[in-house]
């Protein structure tokens, strides 16, 4: 048989090649070989000086494609991952830079940031967050993360401009940050029906465990579901608020079975004979029927699980208290009230708390006062350890001394403030939906060229134009260059329209998808360029839900990359490891996969 190889180019993958193709006897007839990134000279001539090898090759290519997709559907791709699962233990643990593991991690997301660009054939502006501290030499590795992140992938992006049809000017934005820019994202409960499944139910992935009856009156029975693009029902719901989802889904059974026959049938049966005409109709409508009451009953039955679960553990209180920290409208004394009357809170819901408390009131986990709180909260020194790793993403305190931003600070701010101020214009339908994750205001003022120069910088900034230079010391949207493969109309920098994913798409059975994905794919053509945003650290649903918001707001496709997609209990183990004393090990392979 013929066989296809899609290997990464490492040298134990092409040494295995050749043992497979070699001798009198290989083990295909024939292979098509393609890599996943760029492979090295002397790879190739290792393979070609093998001559028994040579004339068995039927193609060898470089694919560049070294990433997971995530939600990719039709003509978009609203994120994807390099699937760097310990990104943040080797980048931003204790002494991480002593360790080879550092520089292969950077290195190897580099290579997987910039395949995406070589196989969607974007050539991207490089944005960063630059240093916070007026002097460079003060300023800690960790600091220096994600500039050396983009001068890594700057260095793999001019390599495939030799690619054949690959822009030679830049049809994008890159915006690389770090996972100090917000670290109560991660923490904080996101009430949309996507968070919350990931985050109260038992999940692997995107798959849940689903039990019900037994038809025989056995024990339970259990059937795997999979949460995915695929269910209709799932694309419409997931990034509503989780009791417009329980309303929605409510609706949606009413209406299916008020105008499917054989739901009203199923419904009201009386006893009476059914005409020839009425079982006719009940049969056409059955396969129908049969699939979508699954569907429905499927999300009816975790929806209810879940809400039973937000009343169990006590939620709405503390999610309350969260947003209320968040935003200047609760402090110390609200804190210490929660964790003396709900000591039931379990110890997950207690440690989160305490680190939203800790980004914004980092003073009051100076001395001896992290400990009170720890005595307050019944919690071990080992979930305490957490909160102070936090001050490993946020740098050292000297420097965050000398700057404001959003990242934790641990030098002692005395005054009443809020993590972030609410957003105007925009109308909170629902309950503790107040919330929004700091890179939508990034995202935001860097539509709007308002993002500072000295906290964002640029490797290859465009040539300002005429109305750019009459904004001095802020950085002016990208302005739209005449790309070699194909052109693209200027975009809107605010849209005033309904965002395409909060728009109700109902259909006459009352199961239908309003994924933003979806709904743009029509207007693809018309979209502005992308703008890709990626968070060294992880990213969360919470990132996610505001990319797809925004590539409907600002008419352009906003794409989230991360090296991982953590959900609370992830985060949180890792950010534990960041001061475990175990990084003597050697440096890891580079396959990560």
């Amino acid at each position: 048989m013929d066989a296809i190889y899609f290997i990464q180019p490492s040298k134990e993958n092409v040494v295995m090649f050749i043992s497979d193709m070699s001798g009198r006897e290989p083990l295909y007839k024939k292979a098509f070989v393609f890599f996943s990134s760029p492979v090295p000279k002397e790879f190739v001539n290792h393979i070609k000086s093998d001559t028994s090898v040579l004339p068995r090759i039927g193609a060898l290519r470089e694919m560049n494609l070294e990433y997971f997709p995530i939600d990719s559907q039709t003509f978009l791709m609203q994120g994807f991952i390099t699937d760097h699962e310990t990104a943040l233990e080797d980048l931003f643990s204790e002494e991480a830079e002593k360790s080879r593991r550092f520089e292969v991690c950077l290195n190897t997301m580099a290579t997987r940031i910039a395949t995406v660009f070589a196989s969607l054939k974007e050539f991207p502006i490089v944005r960063y967050r630059a240093v916070k501290s007026q002097d460079t030499s003060t300023a800690t590795t960790r600091d220096l993360i994600p500039s050396k992140l983009a001068e890594a992938v700057w260095n793999c992006l001019l390599k495939y401009k030799s690619i054949p049809n690959f822009p030679q000017t830049e049809t994008c934005e890159l915006f690389i940050l770090d996972r100090s820019v917000d670290q109560i994202a991660p923490v904080i409960h996101e009430w949309t029906y996507d968070a919350m499944c990931h985050d109260l139910l038992d999940m692997e992935g995107n798959k849940y465990m689903l039990e019900f009856p037994s038809k025989s009156g056995g024990p339970p029975e259990k059937k795997e579901v999979l949460l995915e693009d695929h269910d209709p029902v799932w694309l419409e719901l997931r990034h509503a608020h989780i009791a417009d989802a329980s309303e929605r889904l409510h609706d949606k059974m009413t209406t299916f079975k008020s105008r499917n026959k054989a739901a009203q049938v199923q419904s009201s049966r009386d006893g009476g004979e059914l005409s020839t005409r009425d079982m006719q109709k009940i049969v056409q409508a059955l396969p129908q029927y049969n699939e979508i009451v699954e569907k429905l009953s499927l999300h009816v039955e975790i929806a209810g699980t879940i809400n039973k679960l937000i009343r169990e553990m006590g939620l709405r209180e503390l999610g309350q208290l969260e947003q209320d920290l968040v935003f200047g409208d609760a402090g110390a004394k609200d804190v210490i009230n929660f964790l003396r009357t709900k000591q039931d809170a379990s110890s997950e819901n207690k440690l989160r708390l305490l680190m939203i408390y800790a980004s914004v009131y980092p003073d009051r986990f100076e001395g001896d006062k992290a400990s009170k709180l720890m005595q307050l909260a019944r919690l071990s020194p080992e979930d305490m350890k957490v909160v102070n790793n936090m001050q490993l993403l946020g740098g050292s305190s000297k420097i965050k001394k000398e700057t404001t931003g959003f990242s934790l600070k641990f030098d002692g701010q005395k005054k009443k403030q809020a993590e972030r101020k609410d957003r105007t214009g925009e109308e909170e339908t629902w309950q503790l939906f107040r919330f929004y994750p700091m890179i939508e205001e990034l995202i935001e003022n860097l539509s709007k060229g308002e993002l500072s120069k000295n906290d964002y910088a640029c490797i290859n900034e465009p040539k300002p134009t005429v109305q750019d230079k009459s904004q001095s010391g802020s950085m002016r949207a990208i302005p739209t260059p005449a790309a070699p493969t194909e052109k693209r109309p200027a975009y809107s920098k605010r849209s005033r329209r309904t965002a395409m994913w909060a728009r109700p798409h109902s259909s006459d059975d009352g199961y239908s998808s309003d994924s933003v994905l979806k709904n743009a794919a029509a207007d693809f053509k018309r979209m502005g360029q992308r703008l890709f945003v990626f968070i060294i650290g992880g990213a969360t649903r919470s990132e996610l839900r505001v990319c797809h918001k925004l590539t409907a707001k600002l008419k352009r496709e906003v794409v989230l990359g991360s090296s991982s997609f953590d959900d609370p209990p992830q985060y949180i183990t890792k950010l534990k490891l960041l001061s475990e004393k175990d990084l003597s090990k050697g440096a890891p392979q580079p396959n990560f996969w």
